[in-house]
């Protein structure tokens, strides 16, 4: 049973008025955050693999740099549809009984261990779940591979939320409420964040 991790980073920002994605948050770049952290966890998890969806050159570039399988999804500004049918499109050797965990950029303050605890959902007769705080459920999200077909026909800028109502959802706590912030403003970092 293989966990395929997909790291969606195809953001349009357009709230945030530039680049998301690339904005410093502490001294690096957003995505970078959680792209090393992924990136540390599948090197001690032989059972993970990590691919990394994006329609920006610099982030598949630092992606390969570092060993790991990036696509391009030129088509994301569209929906996040597109950035899950291009992450998808792009696996290989998917079983049935395999697992599919999609996790977004603009989280940057997402723990390894919440993400253990969310991968340790994926067992014989778990259909999917997700990462919450309280009753508010949140990204990442976890689907077994039998959702595949349900996850490739999304349209549009309905994600794969919409997929989870229909079925049987874990929800595992977050360590804490930071960690399902997704960045959408400059508003949302602060001081601290974007500096230091």
């Amino acid at each position: 049973m293989r966990k395929h991790i997909l790291y969606l980073a195809s953001g349009s920002s357009r709230r945030f008025g530039k680049n998301k994605l690339l904005y410093p948050v502490k001294g690096k770049p957003m995505y970078l955050w959680t792209l090393e952290m992924l990136e540390n966890l599948v090197k001690k998890r032989e059972d993970c693999c990590l691919l990394v969806v994006s329609r920006y050159e610099a982030i598949r570039q630092e992606a390969s740099q570092r060993g790991i399988t990036a696509v391009d999804s030129s088509e994301s500004e569209r929906g996040i549809s597109f950035s899950i049918r291009a992450g998808l499109s792009a696996l290989k050797n998917v079983e049935e009984e395999d697992f599919l965990l999609f996790v977004v950029a603009d989280q940057p303050y997402l723990t390894e261990d919440s993400m253990l605890r969310l991968l340790d959902c994926a067992k014989e007769g778990v259909e999917g779940a997700s990462l919450c705080w309280g009753n508010r459920p949140g990204n990442p999200t976890l689907f077994a591979a039998k959702l595949l077909p349900e996850l490739m026909a999304l349209e549009g800028d309905t994600g794969g939320r919409a997929v989870l109502r229909r079925h049987q959802c874990i929800y595992v706590q977050a360590a804490s409420e930071r960690e399902l912030e997704d960045i959408d403003t400059p508003l949302g970092l602060t001081t601290e964040d974007s500096h230091g």
